[in-house]
């Protein structure tokens, strides 16, 4: 089955180009294109795409806000927003992470590395594996006006605090932690000596305990919570 991509860009050029790639691909599909943010949140309720992947300046509502609106809604929860931008600035990322984004990319992005990120974000990992993405969300997330702020989690927002993480077993507060770092599974296998299925069942678990829609989100409240702190390194 393909995966389902939802483009949301104002310039007709841009998403021509993105859906002539995209069909290239085999595995994907274009369903659907919207010039703003409120086009964009209307064609999501109207056709379901597994990845939307959304411009930050666009007129009218943007980027930011459609994805919060987006993520925010109970009845899309299995909708993942990848953010584009022509401006990768700190600020513009992490306000990406904030609104519910499983990632970003440059609109600089190489052909395949946009389509690799497709496939990563629609089966539930997120974007956030490179040490300057790991660096950025450290050294903002664990800012104490960060660390006040609401997390946006899907169907479910709150503020993050260290109760928060109580309901996870010790097991799965140290994948949570392995996770912040950005090793994915198999490298956090090979340090705990598991099997890739353990770790991504422990990670599951812990999303799903957490109310967290994916990866980036689990790493953006394990900062917010003090569960991992800039300058931290794995116990193992």
């Amino acid at each position: 089955m393909s995966i389902r991509v939802l483009l949301a860009d104002d310039q007709v050029l841009i998403r021509s180009g993105f859906a002539a790639l995209i069909a290239s691909s085999g595995d994907l599909e274009v369903v659907g294109e919207a010039g703003d943010g409120e086009q964009a949140v209307a064609r999501v309720r109207e056709l379901r795409p597994d990845v939307v992947l959304m411009d930050v300046r666009m007129p009218g509502t943007d980027g930011l806000s459609a994805t919060e609106q987006i993520t925010g809604a109970p009845d899309l929860t299995d909708v993942r927003v990848i953010v584009l931008t022509t401006f990768e600035a700190d600020d513009v990322v992490v306000s990406a992470l904030r609104a519910g984004a499983s990632g970003f990319l440059g609109k600089s992005v190489e052909p395949e590395e946009l389509l690799d990120a497709i496939r990563i974000v629609a089966r539930g990992d997120s974007l956030l594996s490179p040490a300057a993405t790991r660096s950025l969300i450290a050294r903002f997330l664990a800012a104490p006006q960060a660390a006040a702020a609401p997390v946006t989690t899907g169907a479910t927002a709150g503020t993050a605090t260290g109760p928060a993480l109580a309901a996870l077993t010790d097991r799965e507060r140290e994948m949570v932690a392995f996770a912040a770092h950005g090793p994915g599974n198999e490298e956090i296998a090979g340090r705990l000596f598991l099997s890739p299925l353990t770790v991504k069942t422990h990670l599951n678990r812990a999303m799903s305990k957490l109310g967290v829609r994916d990866r980036a989100q689990l790493v953006v409240l394990a900062y917010q919570t003090g569960l991992v702190r800039p300058g931290d390194t794995p116990d193992r």
